[in-house]
């Protein structure tokens, strides 16, 4: 049965060629102090730096640079980012780049005005936030993390080796976001491939748990469809504009916090990836696709119902004469097949994880309870074994 919840998602959304446009009505909602949070330079060389400070200067904005936001945003960046947004009363943070530049400027959005460490309040804590809040809006050049329409931020401690997300509530969602699929093209290969999994595993993270067979389980099977299809193009021709616009606008739908609902969600894979990434620094959605099958292949048998439904709707595979087992083994094996079509890493070795790192890494993985078995450390450090 459906349970009860509530939804609500308060990021306004502008999609296409020419969303860029939208910048200056969302530029005048607020003052006259911009933060401008951006990557290693990449939007200086493909253009869309120029494009996005044309758009605030004509606005009339006082704009503060905060360039180099890493990969995986650390914790010394975040103290940073949070001394020039305050000393600056800045208005605005926006944020171009991809979800990390997202997740950076929303963690810097809650802890400019935290009166306390907000590491140790939002990230080992996970306290609510009580103090004001700098309003976020992005522009995307990278899809991958859904970040551009939730309340997500995850930080990196590596003196800590600890990677940590703090889910935020509806007031630090971004205001709004710009999606324009042409501002993917340059992308390198490795770091499409590595969104394009990182979106997958974010439907299968709630797909694969709680309440089954309702509306929340359609949904997620037609995006899963729907970014395989597009993501075979995508790799064969990385400037085809329908399959870019449609596995971007699946990045979003993946995330926003839609297909959750009804579902206990698991998130088992964010957890061990993640911590792979706290010891290697390693691309986000080559961590989860490394450590994938073998935890999938580990829940199976806990979660078998589901695995069958998942390698009919999802995979098309021919149930006849097959038992169940037969059926869920077939479903994961072409989904593997799929990554290693796509060139994504499919073990740990290959992120520079070593064997004397996975009692740490096991250490480091948060234990959730909402998937169709808890793990215990010893489990984790079996698939982290399997996953190399």
């Amino acid at each position: 049965m459906l349970g009860n919840f509530s939804y609500s998602n308060p990021t306004r959304l502008y999609f296409g060629d020419d969303s860029l446009f939208n910048l200056n009505a969302e530029l005048a909602k607020y003052g006259k102090n911009v933060m401008l949070c951006y990557g290693g330079g990449s939007i200086k060389t493909n253009g869309i730096y120029e494009q996005v400070t044309a758009i605030l200067e004509a606005n009339g904005k006082t704009v503060f640079e905060d360039a180099g936001v890493m990969p995986n945003p650390t914790v010394g960046k975040l103290y940073e980012g949070c001394k020039i947004a305050k000393e600056n009363k800045v208005d605005l943070i926006l944020a171009v780049g991809g979800g990390s530049v997202c997740d950076y400027a929303k963690a810097v959005s809650v802890s400019a005005y935290c009166e306390d460490d907000p590491w140790e309040k939002y990230y080992l804590r996970m306290e609510d936030v009580d103090n004001r809040i700098i309003p976020v809006g992005c522009v995307l050049t990278m899809v991958g993390t859904g970040s551009e329409m939730n309340g997500g931020a995850v930080i990196t401690n590596h003196e800590q080796k600890l990677k940590i997300g703090h889910v935020f509530g509806d007031a630090v969602f971004p205001k709004f976001a710009v999606l324009n699929p042409t501002f993917t093209y340059t992308l390198p290969k490795y770091q499409m491939v590595a969104g394009i999994y990182d979106i997958f595993n974010h439907i299968t993270e709630q797909y694969f748990s709680g309440v089954d067979d309702n509306t929340s389980d359609y949904i997620a099977e037609g995006l899963m469809k729907s970014l395989i299809h597009a993501s075979r193009i995508a790799v064969q021709n990385p400037t085809d504009y329908e399959a870019r616009s449609n596995i971007m606008w699946t990045a979003t739908w993946a995330l926003n916090t839609l297909i959750a609902k009804g579902k206990s969600t698991d998130w088992m894979v964010h957890m061990i990836g993640q911590s792979v990434g706290a010891y290697t620094d390693a691309t986000h959605g080559m961590t989860l696709s490394a450590v994938s099958m073998a935890y999938y292949r580990t829940i199976c048998p806990y979660g078998l119902h589901k695995f069958v439904r998942f390698a009919t709707n999802v995979w098309d595979v021919d149930t006849n004469g097959k038992t169940g087992q037969q059926i869920a083994a077939e479903g994961l094996s072409r989904m593997e097949a799929w990554m290693r079509e796509l060139g994504l890493v499919m073990n740990i070795k290959d992120l520079g994880v070593t064997e004397d790192m996975l009692a740490g890494i096991a250490k480091g993985a948060f234990i959730m309870d909402a998937g169709y078995k808890t793990l215990s450390k010893d489990e984790i450090v079996d698939i982290l074994k399997k996953s190399m």
